[in-house]
């Protein structure tokens, strides 16, 4: 009995001791433990992802990529397989799990006797308490810290917020935080779809994550999930049938970039500065923005299409510089070629040796030592270049261009010979040198709808569209001519188109047109139509800068135009998105539009901060209950008056019929623009637009230079213009251009601008406002905008169906 009493008093001595032990740990580490509380409030770094205008994504930006999920929005069979795989307790401890600290602890005399590290036993809670508030060092002090921290966090928090808070925390692996960001890297799956193998899968990974990916370790990825299935199965969380199904699946990670991602970067690049500048780079890489683009992924792919097409047509036109690079020894030529870097730009183009030439064709080898040939005629565009972007003869035989050793690049022209024997086609392939930009945007609401800022955004990340400050050329004239027609001039207004020389103060200048001849008093509207650089300058004269200034500053065209006669042909700076809202404005009728990017930006919350149609309407959110549509109003600043904005797009359709941009008329649409060359033809534009759609063309040299003889907007940019515009219009219903209200249109002779009749050659159906017709005294053919219709059938002569009186507007509005 005494040595009963021996021991007891002993145990109780060694209790009281331990609890005293512990009650001094637990002071001394946890009085400057952080407030578990502030878990409360979590907001962890998101990523903010930009929408295209039909919701697919198109970027993300963040400094660790995680999507926040509500407990209530994670799938429970995720929930559980995360439980399963990492603390099988979890929904029974209060933090810490006894008997999983035993099991660990056999486990590491083992693990240690056998020379394999030691594992922890840390529960759910705990990794919650290292993740948000500790390192992940391994010191006993860490450790007993991270208890005393679980077991707050389990006094303060139910078991679905603490699961909640894990779930969102915890790394993955591929760059992804939260197991939403996880099932989008590794399967491109919202959590609801993943499979009981999926999801088996990613609750094995926070273990290890490197150890465990399916493209690197596919062995042990397969070997990591299928433990957890049987975790799951274990648990009771699944079936046999649904263990046996899941251990069967492959297990295939998916590139989710090559699935979800449209591609659009310049345009991308143009928000995220946008997101930068308003909000700042915390909002920006951790705020969770969620932003919807005006982008629409058809049209992109189309401008991305055009502008690369059209600056490759360009750049054959002038010549081939030359080879890559240059091999020298055969007996390792596969092994060379592999070696060299394939440039930027080159997009799906094959880098090439050659191997021979002959009179016919050029053999050629890649770095995977198959062959294939370019015969004469996929390199006979080859002149070549020379200085100003002149080029030489053209090539007679395949050893003009090209000799044994050169590094080419090359794309199939043909097919694969169904004969190995017989060595496939290709053509011979050159990275421009000139670059460009194309805009789209809708004209009456300022979304821009595509931007290529460039050739290849690989290349340079410089975006043309909006950073390139280049003069505009006479594609500026619509604006003062633009000006004349809202000071009282009219279409018909005769203007002399003769030598005209200003006396500048230090000289004299003495603009000519582009011909060096002179057609005489001419209309205004053969003025643009014929891009008489003389009229525009006699018009400029009697105006005067300061009006012409207002107009391209109240249109953005110019931020400060300089008052210099030479402004007149286009001899200031503006960018491609500059002019394209330029003309959008002519085109809707006066109306001020603002280019925007971003439709709408919600903050991680799904709060709307910003919408760019901010439109008042107070019952577009209330129930349907056969009430009127609601009427929203059109808030738009009107900054031109509107007969004068339609007198000046009837101008520019004439320019499309038979002006500088003929060209265009074969494509049978409600079409109007206009090119701009300036001097050495360095920039070379065509803006343009349909009644719903405006694009501004530009293309030039980087560093200014001239883009050769024979080459003006209307060689350089306008078929940029038309492969466009007829890919994004074939299959639409376009209308013709809106008529405003106070339009009169009277047949009149374009040569003379006075009254006609019948349907000659020469006439077409001017606009005019009322009382300002030419003639009077007799009958007129005329039309009135207010609605009055067109005689059926009746044309110009050229073609041109008498336009209809239409009122109203486009796009959203």
């Amino acid at each position: 009995m005494r040595l009963i009493g021996w021991l007891l008093s002993s145990l109780i001595l060694l209790l009281a001791v331990a609890a005293v032990g512990v009650f001094a740990a637990a002071s001394y580490f946890g009085r400057d433990l952080p407030d578990t509380a502030q878990l409360a409030n979590y907001a962890p770094p998101i990523t903010t992802r930009l929408h295209a205008a039909d919701g697919r994504l198109m970027a993300e930006y963040a400094n660790q990529n995680r999507l926040f999920v509500p407990f209530a929005a994670i799938p429970p069979l995720v929930a559980q397989a995360f439980v399963s795989a990492e603390d099988q307790r979890f929904y029974d401890h209060p933090g810490i799990d006894p008997q999983g600290i035993a099991r660990a602890a056999i486990s590491g005399v083992q693990n240690y006797l056998s020379g394999k590290r030691v594992e922890g036993a840390s529960t759910i809670t705990q990794q919650v308490a290292r993740n948000f508030f500790l390192t992940p060092d391994r010191a006993i002090s860490r450790k007993i810290r991270e208890v005393l921290l679980a077991l707050r966090i389990e006094s303060t928090f139910t078991k679905q917020q603490i699961l909640e808070l894990y779930l969102n925390q915890i790394y993955l692996g591929r760059g992804a935080y939260g197991v939403a960001a996880a099932g989008l890297a590794y399967f491109n799956k919202p959590l609801q779809d993943l499979t009981v193998s999926e999801a088996a899968f990613l609750a094995g990974l926070p273990k290890a994550p490197s150890n465990y990916d399916p493209k690197s370790k596919p062995e042990a990825a397969v070997n990591r999930r299928n433990y957890v299935i049987g975790r799951l199965l274990e648990d009771g969380a699944i079936t046999k049938a649904q263990a046996d199904a899941a251990l069967a699946e492959p297990l295939v990670a998916k590139d989710r970039r090559q699935v979800e991602f449209v591609s659009a970067n310049y345009f991308a690049e143009e928000v995220r500065r946008e997101l930068q500048r308003l909000y700042g780079n915390d909002a920006l890489y951790q705020g969770g923005l969620s932003v919807r683009t005006s982008l629409d992924p058809h049209l992109q792919d189309l401008a991305d299409q055009a502008l690369r097409s059209g600056l490759r047509n360009y750049d054959t036109r002038h010549g081939w510089r030359g080879p890559l690079k240059k091999i020298e020894g055969f007996e390792d030529w596969a092994g060379q070629l592999a070696a060299i870097v394939r440039p930027a730009g080159a997009g799906d183009w094959q880098l090439a040796v050659v191997l021979d030439v002959d009179a016919k064709s050029a053999a050629i080898g890649f770095s995977d030592k198959s062959r294939g040939t370019i015969p004469f005629a996929g390199m006979k565009w080859a002149r070549p270049w020379r200085s100003n972007q002149n080029v030489g003869a053209e090539p007679r035989k395949p050893a003009d261009v090209l000799a044994k050793g050169d590094v080419v690049l090359v794309e199939p022209t043909g097919p694969v010979p169904e004969d190995k024997a017989i060595p496939q086609e290709f053509g011979l392939r050159q990275i421009p040198d000139v670059q460009g930009a194309l805009v789209a945007l809708d004209p009456n609401t300022g979304r821009v709808m595509a931007i290529a800022g460039g050739y290849d955004y690989a290349m340079s990340e410089f975006d043309r569209g909006t950073q390139a400050v280049r003069q505009p050329g006479s594609s500026f004239k619509p604006f003062v001519y633009l000006t004349a027609l809202e000071a009282g001039y009219t279409p018909t207004t005769i203007i002399d188109d003769a030598p005209i020389s200003i006396d500048t103060g230090t000289s004299t200048w003495e603009p000519e047109n582009d011909d060096h001849t002179f057609l005489g008093p001419m209309p205004l509207r053969v003025g643009v139509e014929k891009s008489r650089n003389a009229m525009t300058v006699r018009l400029l004269q009697v105006l005067g800068l300061d009006k012409v200034r207002d107009t391209a500053q109240r249109f953005g065209v110019y931020k400060d135009m300089p008052l210099l006669y030479s402004m007149a042909l286009g001899a200031g700076e503006t960018t491609p998105l500059q002019m394209a809202a330029g003309y959008g404005q002519i085109a809707n009728g006066g109306k001020k539009i603002i280019p925007t990017f971003i439709d709408r930006i919600q903050d991680r919350n799904g709060k709307t901060i910003y919408r760019h149609d901010d439109r008042p309407c107070d019952t577009c959110a209330q129930p349907w209950a056969d009430q009127a549509t609601p009427v929203i109003p059109d808030t738009r600043e009107q900054i031109a008056d509107p007969v004068s904005a339609y007198q000046m797009t009837s101008i520019l359709q004439g320019v499309i019929q038979r002006g500088t941009g003929a060209a265009l008329n074969k494509l049978g649409f409600t079409l109007a623009g206009k090119t701009g060359t300036t001097n050495d033809a360095k920039d070379a534009w065509f803006v343009g637009f349909a009644p719903d759609l405006v694009v501004a063309i530009y293309v030039g040299f980087d560093d200014p230079k001239t883009l050769g003889a024979r080459e003006w907007g209307s060689t350089a940019a306008l078929p940029i213009f038309g492969d466009f515009m007829s890919a994004a219009l074939t299959g639409k219903d376009v209308p013709p251009f809106r008529i405003p209200p106070g339009v009169s249109l009277v047949k009149i002779d374009r040569q003379t601008g006075q009254p006609a009749y019948g349907n000659d050659g020469s006439t077409i159906w001017e606009a005019f406002r009322p009382g300002t017709e030419p003639g009077t005294g007799y009958a007129l053919d005329r039309l009135s905008g207010s609605g009055a219709a067109a005689p059926e059938g009746d044309t110009t002569g050229f073609g041109d169906t008498v336009p209809e009186a239409t009122t109203g507007t486009g796009g959203l509005y």
